[in-house]
């Protein structure tokens, strides 16, 4: 009954309508007034502006597009199984974060403390849960997260790996471990 292309839009935008709904019910509770509802209600608001937020930062940090492969996250670990190279990380292993370009193609590079790195491409099947993992990391700020994949980036990024063999960009540092070169 629904084409497939709005319903795939209404699924990728689902986590933003659901705060707005939120938003919208808290604003009601305001509206109806009282000494009861109308705290409840700014209560409301307040959350859905916040989860709102976060729910924007995902979907902006979520790429489309067919990379080859596949992201699984299980129990702190993310695992990235391609056709030509793979491997695992744990999370709390973690020292480093990477957006590189290489060959026109952007990819996150993971390293470990012992120096072992893991590339994964930002548009593979299942990247988009990488935000939640990248976000528990200490000192992680989400918004240079999402800036590091807005277009404007990824076009000067892109126009730059035709002159040279690959562009990084660390996003983030752990910062009380130090990073083997």
């Amino acid at each position: 009954m629904i084409r497939p292309e709005v319903r795939e839009a209404l699924w990728r935008w689902r986590e933003v309508l659901a705060t707005g709904a939120l938003a919208a019910f808290g604003l009601w509770f305001v509206a109806l007034g009282g000494f009861l509802l109308v705290p409840l209600g700014g209560v409301l608001v307040v959350l859905a502006a916040g989860l709102g937020l976060l729910a924007l930062r995902r979907l902006r940090f979520a790429q489309t597009g067919q990379a080859p492969g596949v992201v699984e996250l299980d129990e702190g670990q993310i695992s990235y199984f391609g056709p030509s190279f793979g491997g695992a990380v744990a999370l709390r292993e973690l020292v480093e974060l990477r957006l590189i370009t290489a060959s026109g193609q952007r990819m996150w590079r993971l390293k470990q403390q012992d120096g072992q790195a893991l590339l994964i491409p930002v548009e593979a099947l299942g990247a988009e849960r990488l935000f939640d993992a990248f976000a528990s990391l200490p000192g992680m700020d989400t918004r240079t997260l999402v800036a590091a994949l807005s277009p404007e980036h990824g076009a000067v990024a892109a126009s730059r790996a035709l002159a040279v063999a690959a562009d990084t960009r660390v996003i983030w540092r752990h910062p009380a471990r130090a990073v083997l070169t």
